[in-house]
């Protein structure tokens, strides 16, 4: 059997992600490798550290990489702060939700649930409630849920948490630089995200960090056999997995560099860009880009005259739940938008399957372009399936967003990049 070269079809992936790496993350990957004990890669991950530290807007001595996709680095957190036994709470809007309490489950916790209607989020009085409750040891709780495009608020949570005692877990791989987040404002153990969204890079490494409560709870589950040889003992049970015991992976980056996997080093190289180029954008800027070219993608799919899913007022940013119009073949429309013009775009999961188009805007997407191409390709494949749209209302509406922009720009220059 032979082959040729792979050449992937250009596409522009406007659907919940992935969405197209920058092309500077892309260039930085195909730098040569090194040794993962060479001065020069322990100088990568110390800049990783302090890079990431400032995407999660946190002081935590413990921010690094967990080597895998997002789904690794949530895996990673959830089997090293679980103790068999422990009780988990994981507030469900989403199939992310699902998801924590599936690893809970797998990690031997004791799962309490509460669950939204999706399109909804949850209050902190309704967080505060279950808590009390259930009296749990850790708090599990999605920040951006893609499934359902909606965007939970967590300011409050950290001190609701911090107060009764229970340890506080968030994933933002969704959410992450394209909505406001900051792990030591609203007192957050452990978060866990993904380069493939907002942080516009590819999947396959997880940026995590943990706070000091979290380091301790985790360090308290030492390795039986290694407690035993230094008198250190833990309190806990041993964590579950090698590959994703945060206390080993914790002793792999600190100064000493106890030896634990061969790192990702094309991937260290391209979370370490997705940092520098957030970082050097700066994060409220992104933050607004992002909102600027969802409000702009919102816009759009409402001036063609389209109904958008969910409670609006807490959508995230960077993606928007279309209503499927009745009549339409969803998945048709899918397939010729990438046929056509070479544009993803996403479907959902569970109640939603079927029933509602998801539309990117986010990472290296978040731009005028790719939104008003988008735009115009959906309204040309809704027409020649026989829906009726409003013609131009897509780009128009978008166009509207936009001039508002500029000229809100014109007095107050410099402040968000278009």
């Amino acid at each position: 059997m032979s082959s040729s070269q792979i050449n992937p079809p250009p596409r522009l992936l406007m659907g919940p992600g992935p969405i197209n790496a920058d092309p500077r993350v892309l260039r930085a990957m195909s730098a040569q490798l090194v040794g993962q004990y060479d001065p020069a890669m322990t100088g990568y991950m110390n800049e990783v550290m302090e890079l990431y530290r400032g995407v999660f807007k946190t002081s935590n001595e413990a921010t690094f990489l967990v080597d895998g996709t997002s789904r690794a680095g949530i895996e990673a957190a959830l089997i090293s702060l679980i103790e068999p036994g422990a009780k988990v709470l994981v507030p469900i809007f989403g199939r992310f939700g699902h998801l924590l309490k599936e690893i809970a489950v797998r990690a031997g916790a004791e799962v309490a649930v509460r669950e939204k209607t999706w399109g909804q989020v949850f209050t902190p009085e309704e967080i505060e409630q279950a808590i009390i409750e259930e009296r749990p040891a850790l708090l599990a709780l999605v920040q951006g849920d893609t499934s359902t495009t909606m965007n939970q608020p967590l300011e409050d949570i950290g001190e609701i948490c911090q107060r009764h005692g229970v340890l506080f877990y968030t994933d933002v791989t969704a959410s992450l630089a394209g909505n406001e987040f900051s792990a030591d404002e609203w007192k957050i153990d452990a978060v866990t995200a993904g380069l493939q969204k907002c942080l516009g890079g590819p999947s396959g490494s997880a940026p995590i960090s943990l706070s000091d409560r979290a380091v301790d709870a985790i360090r308290s589950r030492r390795h039986v056999e290694a407690g035993i040889a230094d008198g250190t003992a833990g309190r806990g049970t041993r964590i579950a997995s090698n590959y994703f015991d945060l206390a080993m992976i914790m002793d792999y980056w600190a100064p000493q560099r106890l030896n634990h996997h061969t790192e990702a080093t094309s991937m260290l190289y391209g979370a370490r860009e997705c940092a520098r180029l957030l970082l050097d954008e700066g994060l409220d800027a992104a933050v607004a880009r992002h909102e600027l070219h969802g409000r702009a993608m919102l816009a759009g799919v409402q001036g063609l005259g389209l109904e958008v899913f969910g409670d609006i007022t807490h959508k995230m940013n960077n993606v928007v739940a279309v209503d499927i119009p009745a009549g339409v073949d969803g998945d048709a429309v899918r397939s010729a938008m990438l046929a056509d013009y070479g544009i993803e775009i996403g479907t959902s999961f569970g109640p939603l399957h079927g029933k509602v188009w998801r539309i990117g805007t986010m990472g290296y997407n978040a731009r005028k372009d790719a939104v008003m191409i988008t735009l115009a390709a959906l309204e040309q494949v809704l027409r020649a399936g026989g829906a009726e749209v409003r013609p131009g209302g897509g780009t128009g509406a978008a166009a509207e967003i936009y001039q508002d922009h500029a000229g809100s720009q014109a007095q107050q220059p410099g402040e968000v990049p278009a």
